[in-house]
C-alpha cells in the first residue's frame, strides 16, 4: 500500500465564513482532494513513460462509463448513468490518506478496506453533511457492489487496467510477476456488470498470453 498522504498544513479558509460556511466547506475538502493527483498507482499510461495516478485513473473511469454505459444495459431496464459516474469520481477519493493498493497484492487485502474506511469517515465529513451523506453513500454502493450501477462501475474501473496492462506490452504484469490465471481471478467480477465487457477483457487475456505479454498458467 502506497504512503497515505494526509492532508498536509493546507491555509485555513475560514475567511469565507462571512460569505458561507457551506462553501467553505466545499473548498475546503476540493483542496484536500486535490492530493488525489499525488497518489501513483501501479498502471502504466499509454506510451509506458509514467505511472497514472488516482485522479487521472477515477477521471478515465468516468469518461469510459459514457463512452461504454450501452454496454451496461440489462434486459431489465438502463443504468442511472449519472450515478455510475458519479461513482467512478468518488470511489478512490479515499486514497488521498489511505494511497493506493495494488490490487493484485492480496496480502494487503484484509487492511485495505479498514484504512479505506477509517479515510472516508474523515475526508467525506469534511463536506456539509448533506453531501457528506450523498458522497458517503455513494463510496459505500460502489464498495458493496449489490447495485447494477455498482456493478457496472467496479466493471469499468477494472476493464482499464487489463486494456492499459496489454497496450503497454504486459510490463506491469511481467514487472510483478502476473500470470493469466491471477489477472482472471481479480477481475472475474466485471461480468457482473456487463457480460460484453468481461468477453472483452477474457479475450484481451488470451491475446495477451498469445502475444507473450502475460505468462499462461494451468488455471486459464
Amino acid at each position: 500500500m502506497a504512503q497515505p498522504l494526509g492532508t498536509g498544513d493546507i491555509p485555513s479558509f475560514e475567511f469565507l465564513e462571512g460569505l458561507s460556511l457551506r462553501l467553505r466547506q466545499q473548498i475546503e475538502f476540493l483542496t484536500v482532494v486535490d492530493r488525489l493527483k499525488e497518489v501513483q498507482r501501479r498502471t502504466y499510461i499509454v506510451g509506458g513513460n509514467r505511472r497514472e495516478n488516482s485522479a487521472e485513473h477515477s477521471w478515465h473511469a468516468a469518461l469510459a462509463a459514457l463512452v461504454l454505459a450501452e454496454w451496461g444495459r440489462t434486459s431489465n431496464g438502463g443504468l442511472d448513468l449519472a450515478k455510475v459516474v458519479q461513482m467512478l469520481l468518488v470511489h478512490d477519493i479515499v486514497e488521498v490518506e489511505a494511497g493506493d493498493t495494488f490490487v493484485y497484492d492480496e496480502h494487503l487485502e484484509p487492511q485495505k478496506k479498514e484504512v479505506e474506511r477509517q479515510a472516508a469517515e474523515r475526508l467525506f465529513s469534511l463536506l456539509p453533511p448533506d453531501q457528506a451523506v450523498k458522497f458517503r453513500s455513494l463510496w459505500d454502493e460502489f464498495e458493496a457492489r449489490q447495485t447494477r450501477e455498482a456493478q457496472f462501475a467496479a466493471a469499468i474501473d477494472r476493464i482499464l487496467p487489463i486494456l492499459l496492462n496489454f497496450v503497454n506490452r504486459g510490463r506491469l504484469w511481467q514487472e510483478n510477476g502476473i500470470d493469466a490465471g491471477k489477472v482472471r481471478r481479480k477481475n472475474a467480477h466485471i461480468r457482473e456488470g456487463s457480460e460484453k465487457l468481461w468477453d472483452l477483457a477474457a479475450t484481451i487475456i488470451d491475446e495477451a498470453v498469445a502475444r507473450g505479454f502475460l505468462v499462461a498458467t494451468a488455471e486459464c
